[in-house]
Formats: structure tokens, C-alpha cells, sequence
């Protein structure tokens, strides 16, 4: 039986924190609406329709101008609805797609004319299969050439194994919420310390979004902010945050993202740090035309 996800927030907070122009909400996703965007029939969740305008609703209220949607499992390698999305936002949006192993060249040139800019790769229990390591590496030589990234979403268990063969790989590589770490276990786990090893090499970022994942206490994640903070603190060029709206298989506590963009007053503490990590940092990597024009 697959997983049902619970709606996302009905009518989320205004943040009293006032965001930079031009921020972007890196981490996010669209799904459906079902009847138009069917669901992949191997999915391991069924999301509830969150379509675009939503997403742009929601956007306007946080103060969030630009987007980066992330192809997620239950859509497979069916890109179109986030295609069909970054087509309606007349550049504002770019996108993370997911693809098979022997996705033809034409294919992907056709997905980088449609905005997007990496692909995503999945090492997470829940998630159904692990990405195919070789795979992984085949597709990264095929992306260079477009200048793409590769984005790795992995459970922190993993880093023992996954930490050497994503170090061969010759790309920039995002990973996703903070590594999936246990926030209950403190910044001195040794899965924490396997993350900023491999933050030491320059060609990794990281998303400082997913406090509602990693945290064990639950709102207002009093123990997953530490985390965000501290990486923001030593990776200031290398950090990406998002809302992941409409927030795929949290079980309970949907967040509000209202509350979510506040807690950055916690993660990102001065209007330096805030604007590296909304703005000049999502440009480099999504908008390179204009970060070169700056």
C-alpha cells in the first residue's frame, strides 16, 4: 500500500523576517495536479496535488521571487510537470530533473533548453532503490559539458559508504537537507562530522533546508538550527536553502513555511550571510548568465 502524504499548510504565516530582493526558494517541488501530471506507477507515495500557481501564491506571501523545483521520486523521470511550471514562470525558475541511466543525449539537450540545470540522485531507504553508482558517474560526464550539477539526497547512514564514491565523482554535487542527520544527536555525532569532511572539498554545497527532517523535537526545531547555522558559518559560498514545499512524506507537524523563512533570522544572522544564501549563491549555480553579468 503506498504511503498517503498529508496536505500541505491551509494558510501558512506571514514572515516578520523581510527577505533580500531577488531571493530563491532552492529547494521545492510541484506535483500534479494528478489528472493532468499523472503519478510515476512505481512510486512509494502519493502526494496531493501542489500545483504551480500554488507554489506562487505561497511564494508572494514569503516574499520569494525566483525557484528552483527538484524532480521528486513520485513523478519518476517524467519531468514534465515541473517543465509545464518553469515554461509558465517566464525565468524565474529553474529545475533539478531526474532521468534514467540511458537517457539519450537529445534528451537532456532538451531539458537544458527547458531551464533545467542538474540532475538528483536518491540513496534514501524510504525512497525505494539507491541510485546506481555507476550510473551516477556515467550521467555526470555527459552533464559537464552543460555545465550541470548533480544533487544527492542520501539518509546520513550512508556517508561511510557513499562518502568516497560521491569524492570520485568529477561535478558539483548538492546535498540535500543537511545530509539527513539526526539533530537529537548534536553537532559532535560522527555523521555530522563525516558531512564536513566531505564540505571540505570545494566541488560539494549543501542545503541548510530540512530542519522539519532531521529534527527530533519538532517545532520550532530548537535542535536542528545549530546544524543549519554552523554550516552557513563555514561554507557561506557553498550553502542553498528552500522551503521544500508542499513537503513530501512528513508524517506530522506539516510546517509552515512562513515559520520556516523566519527561522533564517536563526540560520543566516546578518544581511550578508542572508544575501549569500538566497541570492548570489542561487545565481552562481542556477543563473550563471546573470551572476557573469554582475
Amino acid at each position: 500500500m503506498l504511503d498517503e502524504n498529508l496536505p500541505f499548510h491551509s494558510n501558512p504565516s506571514t514572515p516578520k523576517l523581510v527577505l533580500p530582493a531577488g531571493a530563491c526558494d532552492a529547494h521545492c517541488h510541484v506535483f500534479g495536479p494528478a489528472a493532468r501530471f499523472p503519478f510515476a506507477p512505481g512510486r512509494t507515495y502519493t502526494p496531493v496535488d501542489a500545483p504551480w500557481e500554488t507554489l506562487v501564491a505561497l511564494h508572494d506571501k514569503l516574499g520569494l521571487s525566483r525557484t528552483v523545483l527538484v524532480q521528486a521520486s513520485c513523478h519518476g523521470t517524467d519531468n514534465a510537470a515541473m517543465l509545464d511550471a518553469i515554461a509558465a514562470s517566464q525565468g524565474s525558475c529553474r529545475g533539478v530533473a531526474m532521468v534514467g541511466p540511458d537517457v539519450s543525449d537529445d534528451e537532456l539537450a532538451r531539458l537544458d533548453r527547458g531551464g533545467v540545470r542538474g540532475l538528483r540522485f536518491n540513496f534514501v531507504t524510504h525512497l525505494g532503490k539507491d541510485a546506481d553508482i555507476g550510473a551516477v558517474r556515467a550521467l555526470a560526464e555527459r552533464i559537464r559539458p552543460l555545465g550541470w550539477h548533480a544533487v544527492v539526497h542520501f539518509d546520513a547512514d550512508r556517508l561511510d559508504r557513499l562518502a568516497p564514491e560521491l569524492q570520485s565523482i568529477d561535478l558539483t554535487l548538492v546535498i540535500d537537507h543537511m545530509g539527513r542527520v539526526d539533530a537529537s544527536k548534536g553537532l559532535g555525532q560522527p555523521a555530522y562530522g563525516k558531512l564536513l569532511a566531505l564540505m571540505e572539498d570545494p566541488r560539494f554545497w549543501v542545503k541548510v533546508c530540512g530542519a522539519e527532517r532531521i529534527t527530533r523535537a519538532g517545532p520550532p526545531y530548537d535542535d536542528a538550527v545549530p546544524f543549519a547555522r554552523d554550516l552557513v558559518a563555514r561554507f557561506p559560498d557553498r550553502v542553498l536553502w528552500g522551503t521544500d514545499w508542499p513537503h513530501p512524506n512528513i508524517k506530522k507537524d506539516m510546517p509552515d513555511d512562513g515559520a520556516l523563512v523566519d527561522l533564517l533570522a536563526r540560520i543566516a544572522p546578518g544581511p550578508q550571510a542572508l544575501r549569500k544564501l538566497l541570492v548570489d549563491n542561487p545565481t552562481r549555480l542556477y543563473w550563471p548568465e546573470l551572476a557573469t553579468q554582475g
